[in-house]
């Protein structure tokens, strides 16, 4: 047993049925090979206890450099399918923990069963030195918490991917901090993985780490920043908004600020709104608004402004930016100067932001005056905001290109 800090070996960090899944013809298990195959997930921790049994545990200690011999405990968080899987000789038969029960080891670890809203058992594991590490099974989430019920944890390991709401239900009960380390296990093909799969947890201030990792509870140096400022670029249906609600679907409270209102008689308009909001988180709030400068200067939960083109379109129509004649008697100026507000707002916020923009300067050029300028300003406010903001994405077909962070 390793005395100090709780060391965890991942003897494999993929979905049940692993990554490749066998026979399957998708593009992410194609590619899943090398590093980015995974064994199901198994967590061996400092030694003497295994969190899930799963095929050739064995030989994945073996290969991590460990021993499965000094194993005193074994637990299954999740319901396995299929024949049982071979309990190697010497080790314990694996069992659950009733929810709510501990249960303490003779090596002075703790482990308490917490309950899940999906069939499962998670299992909270205090090391000797009173490390916390969080373990969650497959598709399911932490159940019955409540604000100051529960210890912050400095490592979870949890299923990211499929359920990062689970993360957005720890932060909201304070059970998650900025320095706790987040582990995305049971991966699955849901995401390529590789550059794709990095990304996207680090959005949410989760990473991967390859089968047969060893990893020291309470050490901080991988975990990665989540970006205080992005911008989403993208054309009409290029999946720019799915990817600006999945940078914060792991994050409780998010404000939704859609910015272009409601269209009385546009059936087809009330129809989108809809499909937005139906594919939101429930915990999420709405707010209808253009006026974003005071949202930014407050503080409060995450920003998800939804879009930059249609607040630009409000700015227009207020300045009169469609007559050329008020346009050049002023219009023009003032909204230079609701572009700098805004600009200035975004620089100085403390607020996490999510910004969803338009990309349309790379298609036909607009045959009326007033098209053009608009173009012209929706380029330069997406130049503006991207330069304020750590990291820029342009969605295109579904796939986001990092061009910043």
């Amino acid at each position: 047993m390793k005395i100090g800090f709780v060391e965890l070996t991942l003897l494999g960090t993929g979905a049940p049925a692993g990554l490749p899944r066998l026979d399957c013809p998708c593009a992410a298990c194609a590619v899943s090979l090398g590093v980015d195959a995974r064994a199901a997930t198994a967590v061996l921790v400092d030694g003497t206890l295994l969190l899930d049994l799963t095929p050739g545990a064995a030989f994945a200690a073996a290969r991590a450099g460990h021993s499965l011999g000094g194993v005193r405990q074994v637990l299954l968080s999740h319901p396995h399918d299929g024949p049982a899987v071979e309990v190697p000789v010497g080790l314990p038969q694996p069992g659950r923990v009733p929810d709510g029960r501990e249960l303490a080891l003779l090596t002075g670890h703790r482990v308490r069963a917490v309950a899940m809203d999906a069939p499962g058992t998670g299992y909270a594991v205090t090391g000797p030195d009173g490390q916390r590490v969080l373990y969650l099974p497959p598709g399911a989430a932490p159940a019955g918490l409540e604000e100051g019920s529960v210890e912050s944890y400095d490592m979870v390991l949890a299923d990211v991917v499929g359920r990062p709401d689970a993360l957005a239900k720890l932060r909201a009960v304070g059970a998650m901090g900025p320095a706790t380390d987040v582990i995305a296990v049971h991966l699955d093909h849901d995401v390529p993985p590789g550059a794709e799969l990095t990304r996207r947890l680090a959005a949410v201030g989760a990473r991967a780490v390859p089968d047969g990792s060893t990893l020291t509870v309470g050490v901080y140096e991988d975990v990665p920043d989540v970006p205080r400022r992005t911008l989403v670029l993208g054309g009409a249906r290029s999946g720019k908004s799915v990817e600006a609600e999945r940078r914060l679907e792991a994050f409780p409270d998010v404000l939704y600020v859609a910015t272009g209102g409601s269209r009385n008689g546009d059936t087809e308009w009330a129809s989108r709104v809809s499909a937005h909001r139906e594919r939101r988180p429930g915990s999420w709030r709405t707010a209808e608004t253009c006026d974003l400068v005071p949202l930014l200067a407050e503080d409060g939960p995450p920003l998800l402004i939804d879009c930059l083109s249609l607040w630009l379109t409000d700015a227009m129509d207020s300045v009169g930016a469609w007559d050329d004649t008020e346009w050049g008697d002023g219009g023009e100026k003032q909204l230079r100067e609701r572009v700098r507000e805004l600009t200035a707002a975004v620089r100085a916020t403390r607020r996490t932001l999510v910004a969803v923009s338009n990309e349309v300067g790379s298609g036909i050029v607009p045959a009326t005056a007033s098209g053009r300028r608009y173009r012209d300003e929706l380029g330069r406010l997406n130049a503006a905001i991207a330069g304020e903001c750590e990291h820029v994405l342009l969605v295109v077909a579904g796939q986001a290109i990092a061009l910043r962070g």
